[in-house]
């Protein structure tokens, strides 16, 4: 096995209790759905247009699977524009992943917000009181401030660790 280190520079971060922000109104024709049922297609679609390495449909049916709840943004036309999972030990830990959103799209930045919002609300409601950790794009950086998360605290910094296995001859 190969092992990469890699290190996110969004990826330690601190969220105060207090009330949340009130959530970005979505363009106009867009829509949230949360537990749906989402295509791998479309996941590796936003995947591959955030630069990361797309999963087999396998995959995606694992991380689905082992995932507390995940959140969706599609456009007006239907597609999927944004999405964020979580997974948790349902007491003191939760994590979000895979924030992912359309560079494409002309609502990015709202829809960035909307997944953040949506997604602190629902751990709010469901697992007030938790630690949240999420590994985040660049681009997240404004609209995770917003919220109230706070930047490498203390100057205390994550590490990530993708495992991958070495190509076979």
């Amino acid at each position: 096995m190969r092992s990469e280190h890699r290190l996110d520079s969004l990826s330690s971060l601190l969220l105060p209790f207090r009330n949340p922000a009130p959530g970005p109104r979505l363009p106009e024709g867009y829509r949230s759905e949360s537990d749906g049922d989402v295509c791998w297609q479309a996941l590796n679609k936003l995947l591959a247009g955030c630069g990361e390495q797309q999963r087999s449909a396998e995959r995606w049916q694992r991380v689905l699977a082992c995932s507390a709840w995940h959140l969706g943004i599609r456009d007006a036309s239907g597609q999927l524009v944004g999405f964020i999972r979580a997974t948790s030990d349902q007491a003191l830990n939760a994590n979000l992943w895979d924030l992912l959103t359309d560079p494409t799209d002309p609502g990015r930045g709202l829809v960035i917000q909307a997944l953040v919002q949506l997604a602190l609300a629902r751990l709010r409601r469901e697992l007030g009181g938790c630690s949240i950790s999420l590994s985040a794009p660049p681009e997240a950086l404004s609209a995770l401030q917003q919220a109230g998360f706070i930047v490498d605290p203390g100057g205390i910094r994550a590490m990530g660790l993708t495992l991958s296995q070495a190509a076979s001859d």
